[in-house]
């Protein structure tokens, strides 16, 4: 049986009722479904492949198809996955009423793995508003709540480490940040010293994800922002500027610097996005 499917079946013991399996991943799966008699919800449930990519050995490779094969996880590691996806939810929770940041409603554990819920986002992730059209107004609205949701988390001393287009949910057209998998508290150092390189992530992932400030939010904001605008990643080679209308221009490129200290706040930030909306056509 598929894992997803397993999880699925697991549920529905539980009293689940699983309309659609949404995503399934590494570490978790993410399902709508509701109980009998009540609307549906989505359910993220941790437990995902019970295999983990691995790279091929470079002397194999000639004689495979593709780089990689997936090796089973061991014991150990499925029991870090759990207490991760257990520090995720604890961290939702711990977010109660933050405004624009996708709650927790309710948590529960099966024998093998835990679950939460959250309500169902009726407009989609951000990634997909950015393919079907380019209401820029309403783009840079959605990005203003964003950034007030990050500043909400930060005010309870959370960096979520991972800001981009498929962590924001919409909901009656205003924009929600969820999956807190990556995030940590300040100020306890947690996960590895080096990650990346990835778009979004900022230059200081390389060295010192462990102990990511809120301006690495920021960052990602100002990334997010600008491809967002432009279609593109931003060129971080000091010489190409982002071409936006000021001032909104001046804070992004601020944001986008290798430096931390000179990143403004994600209050600026969002001030300047909310600001920038009446600039851009509806």
């Amino acid at each position: 049986m598929h894992p997803a499917a397993w999880v699925a079946d697991q549920l529905g013991t539980d009293g689940w009722h699983i309309s659609e399996i949404l995503a399934f991943t590494r570490a978790s799966t993410l399902t709508r479904a509701h109980r009998p008699g009540e609307d549906d919800i989505v359910l993220k449930a941790g437990f995902g492949s019970n295999h983990v990519l691995a790279e091929l050995d470079p002397a194999e490779r000639p004689a495979a198809y593709g780089f990689y094969w997936y090796a089973q996880m061991t014991e150990t590691e499925r029991a870090l996955t759990r207490a991760d996806f257990r520090h995720e939810a604890e961290l939702t929770a711990t977010a109660a009423g933050a405004e624009h940041v996708v709650p927790l409603l309710e948590q529960g554990s099966c024998e093998r793995f835990d679950w939460y819920t959250m309500p169902h986002c009726d407009g989609g992730n951000f990634r997909a508003f950015m393919d079907v059209g380019k209401d820029t107004s309403q783009g840079l609205s959605i990005l203003a709540d964003v950034a007030d949701g990050l500043s909400n988390l930060h005010q309870r001393g959370i960096v979520h480490r991972d800001v981009y287009h498929e962590n924001i949910l919409i909901n009656e057209g205003r924009g929600l940040i969820t999956d807190l998998g990556a995030a940590r508290r300040l100020p306890t150092p947690r996960g590895p010293e080096h990650r990346g390189p990835e778009v979004h992530w900022p230059p200081e992932y390389l060295t010192t994800f462990h102990e990511a400030t809120p301006a690495a939010d920021v960052f990602s904001l100002a990334v997010l922002t600008y491809r967002y605008l432009h279609g593109d990643i931003p060129r971080l080679d000091g010489q190409t500027r982002p071409r936006i209308p000021e001032p909104l221009g001046s804070v992004v490129t601020a944001a986008l610097s290798a430096a931390v200290a000179n990143r403004p706040g994600m209050d600026v930030l969002g001030a300047s996005l909310r600001t920038a909306v009446d600039t851009y056509p509806h």
